[in-house]
Parts: C-alpha cells; sequence; structure tokens
C-alpha cells in the first residue's frame, strides 16, 4: 500500500476555502511529509480525507461537502500548536 499525501494552505482572510498545495503517493508522499517534519508542521493522519483531496487539482479550493472534516484538522491542528506554546513556556 502507497502512502498517500496532502498538503493544504489556508488564508485567514475569510474568503476562501482552503486549497490543496501538494499531493502524491508513494515517493511523492514521502517528500511531502519530509518538508513537513523539516518546517515542524503536524501531520494529522486521516486515509478517507486524504483519498477525497488526491481526487482535487493542485490550488483547487477544497469543495463544501469536505469543509466539515477539513475543519477538524484545523481545530486539531489549532490545540496542537497551543498544546506546543504551553511546553515550551514551563
Amino acid at each position: 500500500m502507497d502512502k498517500k499525501a496532502v498538503a493544504l494552505k489556508y488564508q485567514e482572510d475569510g474568503n476562501s476555502a482552503p486549497k490543496v498545495v501538494a499531493k502524491g503517493k508513494g515517493p511523492i508522499a514521502d517528500k511531502i511529509m519530509e518538508k513537513a517534519k523539516e518546517f515542524d508542521i503536524p501531520i494529522f493522519k486521516n486515509k478517507a480525507l486524504a483519498d477525497s483531496l488526491l481526487n482535487l487539482d493542485l490550488d483547487e479550493q477544497i469543495p463544501a461537502n469536505l469543509y466539515k472534516a477539513v475543519a477538524e484538522v484545523f481545530v486539531w491542528l489549532m490545540k496542537s500548536e497551543k498544546k506546543a506554546q504551553m511546553s515550551s513556556k514551563s
């Protein structure tokens, strides 16, 4: 089974949905994961969501039917960042 990875970008201007900025399987997925680790970007694992996002084109906004799933990822990300900030203050 090939690894799969999708990277999303979100502008907090409130005018657009998150966009797919990188995606791939196998070696490309490995490179995406390496870059995420290199820049300390947390990695969220959800096979069903990744499969759905892989069907989108690069620079394409996510469709409305994926808003809820992607919102859960961003909530998880914000909680992860808060935990990291709290632990670095200790």
